[in-house]
C-alpha cells in the first residue's frame, strides 16, 4: 500500500496512540524522579531521600579535595572520616573524584545541623549515597531514572550530513547513530547534495531537562543517489535490528566501509598515478583520509592471516579471511590493536588497528582492500548477503510496526512543513514591514 494511503488511515489514531503511550511512558518514570512532589502529601524527595524536614547543600569538588579533606570540612573527627570511607567502599572509589564533580550534604534544620546524608555523584545519572541516621553506617548506589522524548529531523544534504544536521539546529551526533543503522548500505563518506533524510529518534533525558543526548532512532528514510533506504526497527529472537519495508534485514556480513566519517581520496583503479613513484600502476583498492590514530575496523568477522610490513608498499598491513570467498586487507597502519597477532579471530566492527602514514604513503590514510575468490573487486561495489529477515510468523506484527513508523513520520513530517511555512512567512512579513517603515508606506 502506498505510504502516503497508510498515512492517511492511520494519522488521527496514531496521534492518540502516541500521545497516550507518551503519557503513559512518563508517568511510569514521574514516580521514581529523583525529584519530585507528592501534590497530595507534599512529600519532597532527593536521591530517594525525604527532605521535608532536611536542609541540602551542593558542594563542587575542588582540586586537590580527598575523602578525608571533604569529611574534615563538614566536621567529621579523622577516625569518623576512616569510618564513613570504609562503608562507602563499595560503592564510591575515592581515587575516581575529579575536580569539578559534585557532593550534596543533607542536614537537619536545628541549631545542630546534624548531617544526615552525603550523596556524591558519579556521573550524570549514577549517586552513591551515605546514610548516616542509623547505628551503623550505610552505603548504597542511586540512579536518576531516564525518560526518553520522540525528536524528529529532515533535511536535505548540501555538505556532510553532520554538516547538515548541524544546519537545521539538530544535534549532529545523529548523524553517527544513523551510519550505524546504514553501515551496510550507504556510504556516508559519499554522500552527494540532493540526498534527503527523515528520521524519528529519542533523546535521554534526566529530570525532564538535562539531556544525556540521542539515544535510539525510532525510524529513518533515507534518500542517496535516487534510491529510498527505509529502517524499521524490529526485535525478533530478543535481537534489535533495523529492517526494509519489505521485512528484509538491513545487517549484512559486512560492513559498508572499515572507518567512521572520513573521505575517499583515492578509488578502485586499473592506471593510477602512484603519488610517490609517479608512474601508473592498478590500485586495487580505496584509499580514507583520516588522521593518525584514527580506529580501523574489521568489516567482517573473520580471522587474521597475515600481520606484517612492508617497507616499500604498504607498511605495517593486516589480512584478514572472513569466509572461503572474502579477505580484506588494511595498509599503512600506524599501530595493530592490543591482542592483533596472526591467528586471532575478529568481530564485525571490532578495531584492529589504527590509521598511519606507515610504507609508501604522503600522509595519513587507510588503503584498503577487497578479494573475492582471489581476485581484486571495488569495496565501494561490494555486495553482501544480508541476515536472516523477518520470520514467516512475526510477518503481521512487523507490518503493524512499520505502518506506525511510517504514519508517525509523515505526520512529524506535516508539523515540521507547516512550522517551517509558518516561520517563512513571520520572516517575509517582518521584512516587508521594516520595509514600509523605511520609506514611510510609500
Amino acid at each position: 500500500m502506498n505510504r502516503h494511503l497508510i498515512f492517511l488511515f492511520s494519522f488521527f489514531s496514531l496521534l492518540t496512540i502516541f500521545s497516550c503511550s507518551q503519557r503513559n511512558k512518563h508517568a511510569l518514570t514521574d514516580d521514581l524522579d529523583s525529584n519530585w512532589t507528592d501534590s497530595l502529601q507534599g512529600v519532597y524527595f532527593q536521591y530517594g531521600i525525604c527532605i521535608d524536614s532536611l536542609d541540602v547543600t551542593e558542594y563542587p569538588i575542588r582540586n586537590g579535595d580527598n575523602m578525608a579533606l571533604i569529611f574534615s570540612r563538614l566536621g567529621f573527627t579523622p577516625r569518623q572520616s576512616d569510618s564513613i570511607t570504609r562503608a562507602c567502599s563499595e560503592v564510591l572509589d575515592p581515587t575516581k573524584l575529579r575536580a569539578g564533580m559534585h557532593y550534596s550534604v543533607f542536614s537537619t534544620l536545628d541549631t545542630l545541623q546534624t548531617v544526615t546524608h552525603i550523596a556524591f555523584a558519579k556521573s550524570l545519572t549514577d549517586f552513591a549515597v551515605i546514610d548516616l541516621t542509623g547505628d551503623e553506617i550505610n552505603a548504597y548506589e542511586y540512579s536518576k531514572p531516564i525518560t526518553y522524548q520522540r525528536h524528529y529531523a529532515e533535511g536535505t544534504l548540501n555538505a556532510s550530513l553532520w554538516n547538515t544536521l548541524q544546519r537545521e539546529g539538530t544535534d549532529p551526533f545523529l548523524a553517527v547513530k544513523m551510519a550505524d543503522v546504514y553501515a551496510w548500505q550507504i556510504d556516508f563518506y559519499d554522500v552527494k547534495p540532493g540526498d534527503s533524510f527523515q528520521v524519528l529518534y529519542d533523546v535521554a533525558y534526566i529530570d525532564d531537562t538535562t539531556s544525556l543526548g540521542v539515544a535510539t532512532i525510532e525510524g529513518v528514510i533515507f534518500n542517496h543517489r535516487g534510491k529510498e533506504f527505509v529502517g524499521i526497527p524490529f526485535t525478533q529472537d530478543s535481537v534489535f535490528e533495523y529492517f526494509d519495508e519489505e521485512g528484509n534485514s538491513l545487517r549484512k556480513a559486512f560492513l559498508k566501509a572499515p572507518l567512521d566519517f572520513v573521505r575517499v581520496t583515492s578509488r578502485f583503479s586499473n592506471a593510477r598515478l602512484h603519488p610517490v613513484l609517479k608512474v601508473y600502476r592498478a590500485h586495487h583498492g580505496v584509499d580514507y583520509a583520516a588522521p593518525t590514530g584514527t580506529p580501523v575496523k574489521s568489516i567482517g568477522a573473520g580471522t587474521v592471516v597475515e600481520k606484517g610490513y612492508q617497507a616499500n608498499g604498504g607498511g605495517n598491513y593486516l589480512k584478514v579471511k572472513h569466509n572461503s570467498v572474502y579477505t580484506t586487507t588494511y595498509m599503512h597502519l600506524s599501530r595493530f590493536a592490543t591482542g592483533i597477532q596472526k591467528g586471532s579471530a575478529v568481530q564485525q566492527g571490532e578495531v584492529i588497528g589504527y590509521v598511519g602514514s606507515t610504507g609508501l604513503s604522503t600522509g595519513p590514510h587507510l588503503d584498503f582492500r577487497v578479494h573475492k575468490n582471489g581476485q581484486p573487486i571495488n569495496p565501494l561495489e561490494m555486495e553482501a548477503p544480508p541476515s536472516l529477515p523477518v520470520k514467516p510468523e512475526l510477518v503481521d506484527t512487523f507490518a503493524i510496526v512499520k505502518q506506525r513508523v511510517l504514519a508517525e513520520i509523515d505526520s512529524f513530517s506535516i508539523i515540521h512543513r507547516q512550522e517551517k511555512l509558518s516561520l517563512d512567512y513571520y520572516l517575509a512579513s517582518s521584512d516587508e514591514k521594516e520595509k514600509e517603515e523605511q520609506t514611510g508606506g510609500l
